[in-house]
């Protein structure tokens, strides 16, 4: 498995949507799918409590509410270079809602060498 480092400037993307589908599987699973093989170096995508877009219709969580076309946001972050070139597919995927390309500065990006999430408490340090 290849290891992305990503510091310095970067261009980050994100994608406000509902909750599209494509080939019946919601929308942000291909995003994300795709932004993984392309090698990008990571993608989250979160869901909204409450909004509106283009439709002007209001979403809600609320607990009266039984609307499950809540709002999702999709973020991808890689150099400027990476983003830009996954575009065309984000372009081919996304029919409705509303894609957002930011400049950003990266100042820490690192991951679990063992691919599970380990965490160091400070003055707890490995002894030799």
């Amino acid at each position: 498995m290849t290891t992305t480092r990503l510091t310095g400037d970067a261009l980050r993307v994100t994608i406000i949507g509902e909750h599209d589908t494509h080939r019946h599987k919601p929308l942000y699973s291909e995003i994300v799918h795709r932004a993984h093989a392309a090698g990008l170096a990571g993608a989250s995508v979160f869901r909204g409590i409450e909004g509106f877009g283009a439709s002007s219709l209001i979403h809600t969580a609320r607990l009266l509410s039984l609307n499950e076309e809540l709002p999702v946001a999709i973020v991808i972050v890689d150099t400027p270079e990476r983003v830009r070139a996954f575009l065309p597919q984000l372009d081919e995927l996304v029919e409705s809602g509303l894609v957002i390309l930011d400049d950003c500065e990266v100042i820490r990006y690192a991951g679990s060498h063992s691919g599970r999430h380990s965490r160091r408490h400070p003055g707890k340090e490995k002894k030799a």
